[in-house]
Order: structure tokens, then sequence, then C-alpha cells
């Protein structure tokens, strides 16, 4: 008895350190000095400014008015999709492309993916890869998971996929409702140069006054959003 219970101790050990392993990677979420050595990506390569990116869409009503915005702007931004939402609204990736803009992968559905097993994010990013280039016309390039938290099998996919990862170094809590438009996101000497910000989740309320906040403040001849990919 002795035996099987230091099996057992053995085999729960071993099972409690593979699953640290793989939930490993979720600590770039919270701690974004250790993202470089996950090859995650939070800031532009070579550009002054900051990138603008957007995630969850497409919304029916969300989208069109930040497309709209951001046409005004004469900014272009990345828009990191979810496959559920492109199916019911295949039209609106296409818009967002024909736009001038980049459409990336997020998901198919939202769900964390410390909840999931291996098989799953393959299946996920799967279903939402072929979801969003067929809609879009285009294969995503870039990847960011469901509320920024990786593991390792989203990494490993993404690496084989030859997705690059990329997270954010400023978010603008969009779905705090009691936030007054001019608080949603301080981006007039708040933001660090190449900066990655992510700007509105477009499934949640309060979107089109976040829109509003950000480029009543943005669009200037010296301080215009660049595009992601400089």
């Amino acid at each position: 008895m002795g035996r099987r219970h230091d099996n057992l101790v053995w085999a729960a050990s071993l099972g409690l350190a593979a699953a640290g392993g793989y939930l490993i990677p979720s600590i770039t979420a919270g701690v974004p000095l250790v993202r470089p050595l996950f090859g995650v990506r939070d800031r532009l390569a070579r550009s002054p400014g900051a990138a603008l990116t957007f995630d969850d869409g497409p919304h029916p009503e969300g989208t069109p008015a930040v497309l709209e915005l951001l046409a005004q702007a004469h900014a272009r931004a990345t828009f990191f999709l979810a496959g559920e939402q492109v199916e019911q609204r295949p039209a609106l990736a296409a818009e967002i492309v024909a736009a001038g803009h980049e459409v990336a992968l997020h998901c198919h559905r939202h769900r964390s993916l410390l909840r999931l097993a291996p098989w799953q994010v393959r299946d996920d990013l799967q279903r939402a890869t072929a979801v969003i280039g067929e809609a879009a016309g285009r294969e995503p390039r870039f990847y960011r998971p469901p509320y920024g938290v990786l593991n390792s099998a989203a990494l490993t996919i993404a690496r084989h996929a030859g997705w690059e990862t990329v997270l954010w170094r400023r978010e603008g809590h969009d779905w705090e409702a009691l936030l007054e438009p001019l608080q949603w996101l301080h981006l007039d000497h708040t933001i660090a140069r190449g900066a990655i910000v992510i700007g509105i989740a477009l499934m949640i309320g309060g979107l089109i006054w976040a829109a509003v906040a950000l480029f009543g403040r943005i669009p200037t001849p010296d301080s215009r959003v660049p595009d992601f990919n400089t």
C-alpha cells in the first residue's frame, strides 16, 4: 500500500508539473517584462507613435462607428476578430479590409484559454482562421488570445502557423460603464512611444463614447495613430 501511495503521489506531482508548464505563458498577461522571453510583442518595432487595436468584433454597431472615426482621422488599426462574430457578419470583416485595416486572429469562441485543453485550443483557432480568411479574403498574420491570457498550446500553434502573438501596453476599460468619455483612455501624454494600445472591446457597451473620446484627442498633425505593422 505504501508503494502504491508513493506512485500516486508521484503521478499527481507530475500531473501538476505538466499543468504548471502548460499554464506558464499566462504570466505574460500581467508581467510585461517577461513577454519577450515568450516571443510576445507589445510594442512597435520602429514607429515612435502608438498602434491602435480592437478586439472581439465585428460588432453590428460598434465596428461601423469605429471605421468611420478611423477614416476621419486618416488612421489605420488592427482588428482582432472572433470567428463566431465573423460568421454572423462576414461583410463587416470584408469592410475592415477594404478600408485599409488589418484583420487579425482573436478566437472563434471567446473563452479563457486557461479552461481549454490543447485540442480545444487547436480546434478553436483552426475554425476561426478559416472563417476570418474566407470573409476577409486574407489569412490573419497576428494573434491575440481572449483576455490576453496565453497557454503553451496557443503559443505553439501560433508559432507553427507563423502568426505573431501580440498583447498591448494600455487598454481602455470600456467595460466599466461608469467611465466618463474623456476618462476612458488618456492618450494625449500618457502613452509611451511605440506602445500597442487596445482601444475598444467591440462587444461591450459604451464603445461609441469611447471612440469619440479617443479620436477627439488622437488625430492631430503630430499625433496620428500609425499603422500597427510599422
